[in-house]
């Protein structure tokens, strides 16, 4: 087994609550389009064009309000008021102006790792957007490196980790989506532990990996240094 050098750490909702902006906004989009279709269709069927419209807007804020915008133009059948899209552009505005809020484990997570490992913050989304988090977070100075991806794949985190460190298998993953930060980190031989978040995507959720020897599920960020100071013990 070789020993853990370098650690990449997921941005949204793994370091900074992220995803109940998506849901306050969903429940002004319904709001808004009450008049013209019932909640749960038209949950369906903004799901359905955020899922089709990944590989053209990829993930984010901006993606999401185009989405929403398409999905509303389909259930009213073209006839969508000029008010109630302004009302929705104006919802990702407020969005993308929303402070962060870090989650109260992040910070000294990532500083008692610091030092002992390559630390490397890994996520997808808008670039300008992520970066605007990451600054406005307080913790960009605590990374060796930053990567802004369109997708994480297997390819993806194999590439960051031999840029980075010393390869995939002397590699950690750390994250609360199992099919973006812990599926593909595993099929590229890094570790991966998945931190759960209250809130989660539906197009992020995926089935646990069983028995895999280089998979670990913790309760919150918090619990992680003691999980690489274990496995760095059984190393040395």
């Amino acid at each position: 087994m070789q020993r853990i050098t370098a650690i990449g750490f997921d941005a949204d909702d793994t370091l900074w609550h992220n995803e109940h902006l998506f849901r306050l906004t969903q429940d002004r989009f319904r709001a808004l389009l009450a008049d013209f279709t019932a909640a749960d269709h038209l949950d369906a069927r903004l799901l359905a064009a955020e899922r089709r419209n990944l590989g053209h807007y990829g993930y984010g804020i901006k993606g999401f309000v185009l989405s929403m915008i398409e999905t509303a133009i389909e259930v009213t059948g073209g006839r969508v008021p000029a008010t109630v899209i302004a009302e929705i552009m104006a919802a990702g505005r407020e969005m993308l102006d929303h402070p962060i809020d870090p989650l109260p484990q992040a910070r000294p997570t990532i500083t008692a790792l610091a030092g002992r490992f390559r630390l490397l913050l890994i996520t997808k989304g808008d670039l300008v957007d992520q970066e605007r988090k990451l600054a406005q977070s307080g913790l960009g100075d605590l990374f060796d490196g930053v990567e802004i991806v369109s997708e994480k794949t297997r390819a993806t985190y194999q590439q960051i980790f031999t840029r980075h460190g010393t390869g995939a298998e002397a590699a950690m993953m750390v994250g609360n989506s199992l099919r973006s930060d812990v599926l593909p980190a595993l099929a590229a031989g890094a570790w991966a532990v998945h931190v759960p978040h209250a809130l989660t995507w539906e197009l992020e959720q995926a089935e646990e990996p069983q028995n895999h020897a280089r998979f670990h599920s913790l309760p919150d960020l918090g619990a992680l240094p003691d999980l690489v100071n274990a496995l760095t013990a059984a190393v040395d």
